[in-house]
């Protein structure tokens, strides 16, 4: 029994609390000159280049993070193939033999259009992080999983349609998604770089707020359930930026009675103004805000409260700044 205890706690001491902050005392300063240095390197010698970014780096997670910024620097998201994979995995996901033939014949599109075009999808990005680490010796995985947005895995696990890799440091495994980190598509679908580093090294329970993999091992350390995961909160990019992972209320679809109140509740990683913070709706391309109040910032943990008065069913979107991080519904119910 004691043996079997002790196995836990080494593998839940293994797990525990990856992420970036394990390493707030490094200065990546070193790391950035570097990548800069090497902006315009091509594909055709992944061990060079792999050395280059390196070499001249002491610890792993340096050379991880050279590799990271390398990649998310320089290798351009590929939307059109990206559209064109889901389109077609959603038509064959009943037909598994035909998925598997299809899969198959796709990889080598993707691989070729990263190594020639520096453009490709999430599998592309995971993949080519892993190569890279692996030629400096850094232990890195694959992970394929569930990424739930505002037009997928929304309410119930639609499609597997992602990818994103783990990491080992200092004998600690870590989550990171290099190609959430890269960039974003704008409105005209364009591929825009604008780094993200909240997908760098993230705090698992954050993480798995809209990364669900295949393999629960690699949730770490959070213990999200797969209904949870469809039911919580819809949370964006701008919600790993400012490092938020909400608290309450737990589900996206928030029913009310008219005249009750409604207790927000979210933990932060980073350093927020409360005055920055808003809940607001669209009624057409016109935002309308809520009057929220008892709002407070209490180690890290920010709460306020909304009534409830109009008697219509809305969407409610929490901003900081000028960004959405996260959204709910909300329906009146009698």
């Amino acid at each position: 029994m004691k043996k079997i205890l002790l196995f836990i706690f080494l593998n839940l001491t293994y797990f525990a609390n990856s992420q970036v902050s394990d390493f707030k005392n490094i200065n990546f300063k070193k790391v950035e000159n570097i990548v800069k240095t090497y902006k315009y390197e091509r594909l055709n010698n992944l061990p060079q280049l792999s050395f280059k970014l390196t070499s001249k780096l002491n610890s792993d997670v340096e050379k991880f993070r050279a590799i990271y910024l390398w990649v998310t620097s320089n290798i351009k998201g590929d939307y059109t193939l990206s559209r064109k994979i889901i389109r077609k995995r959603k038509r064959l996901k009943n037909d598994s033999i035909a998925l598997y033939n299809w899969n198959k014949s796709i990889t080598s599109k993707v691989f070729k259009t990263l190594r020639e075009k520096q453009k490709t999808i999430c599998t592309g990005y995971a993949y080519l992080i892993k190569e890279l680490a692996s030629l400096s010796n850094i232990e890195c995985k694959i992970i394929n999983g569930y990424n739930r947005t505002s037009t997928s895995n929304v309410n119930s696990f639609e499609l597997i349609n992602h990818s994103w890799n783990a990491v080992k440091l200092n004998n600690k495994w870590y989550l990171c998604d290099p190609s959430l980190s890269s960039s974003y598509t704008n409105e005209f679908y364009t591929f825009i770089f604008d780094y993200n580093d909240g997908y760098f090294l993230t705090e698992p329970s954050l993480f798995s707020k809209n990364h669900y993999p295949q393999n629960k091992k690699w949730l770490l350390n959070s213990n999200i359930s797969k209904q949870d995961f469809i039911t919580s909160p819809l949370i964006y990019d701008d919600a790993f930026k400012y490092k938020i992972t909400p608290i309450t209320p737990s589900k996206m679809n928030i029913e009310i009675k008219k005249g009750e109140e409604v207790t927000f509740k979210f933990k932060t990683l980073k350093k927020i103004t409360t005055k920055n913070i808003t809940l607001v709706s669209y009624i057409g391309v016109n935002e309308k805000h809520h009057k929220i109040y008892n709002l407070r910032n209490v180690d890290n943990i920010i709460t306020f409260k909304i009534k409830v008065n109009k008697k219509r069913n809305y969407d409610l979107h929490l901003k900081i700044d000028n960004d959405v991080v996260m959204t709910y519904t909300m329906k009146l119910v009698r």
